[in-house]
């Protein structure tokens, strides 16, 4: 049975409620222990050099600008967790990208009582060179987005002030991107395919990335956003997207 139409928001909850279930939580195993491992270890080194970071960041703000220090003190402290998170949590889904597009087979297949794939983890097995290069699609696609952002947090003044909120805007829809190809990729639909999709529905693609971006600044709780994500992204795709396309 298909579940019903939700929000962005909601989809992430019912994500969470998918991962719990019988029948998925094994296979959520291995997503958890590449976020733990990966995400886990860039927070310990992140908390350890951040203060000392804002201290040098701040400093380049103009005197003349100096009243706007406590606004500007936290979005740094966001912007610098986002994006920390950010770019291990990519690292992590580049890891676990085989593992990831399994659990959404197995989400997608709870959800609507269809059989996805019969050949198990053999079918993964023969699948990881088509999986790896989807993920580096999916890099190249992003890098030189983060790279001109990143540029524009350098950019004294400017960059403290908008950078800020156009990169949460930029995470936000780039993790969207990066849980939601699992599902579509499950049925070989193209990268640009995907992303023209998605953006017919900006507004629950937006707000399924924005709430996945704040809860990955978030110590502990994002050690579990990966699979959480997976599940909610692929109960959007069944919902929202599977209806236009003749699935294999």
């Amino acid at each position: 049975m298909q579940n019903h139409k939700r929000s962005g928001f909601g989809y992430f909850f019912y994500g969470l409620e998918l991962a719990l279930s019988p029948g998925i939580r094994r296979f959520v195993i291995m997503p958890l222990l590449a976020n733990i491992l990966l995400v886990g270890g860039a927070l310990l080194y992140l908390f350890s050099h951040l203060d000392s970071w804002i201290n040098q960041w701040m400093g380049q703000i103009p005197d003349w600008l100096s009243w706007l220090s406590y606004i500007l003190w936290p979005l740094l402290v966001l912007t610098i967790l986002a994006t920390f998170s950010y770019f291990f949590s990519t690292l992590a889904n580049f890891v676990a990208a085989p593992f990831n597009g399994l659990l959404a087979e197995k989400v997608e297949e709870k959800l609507t009582g269809h059989t996805i794939n019969d050949e198990g983890i053999l079918a993964v097995i023969k699948d990881v060179p088509r999986i790896m290069a989807r993920e580096w699609r999916k890099l190249l696609y992003t890098l030189p987005k983060a790279i001109g952002l990143f540029l524009l947090l350098l950019i004294p003044a400017l960059g403290q002030t908008l950078g800020p909120i156009l990169w949460f805007l930029f995470t936000a829809w780039m993790l969207a991107i990066q849980y939601c190809d699992y599902p579509f990729d499950n049925h070989k639909v193209a990268f640009n395919d995907m992303r023209n999709n998605l953006k017919q529905k900006q507004g629950k693609a937006y707000g399924f990335g924005m709430l996945v971006s704040v809860l990955t600044t978030i110590p502990i709780i994002n050690l579990f956003v990966m699979p959480v994500a997976v599940c909610g992204a692929t109960a959007m795709w069944v919902s929202e997207f599977k209806g236009h396309y003749v699935t294999r």
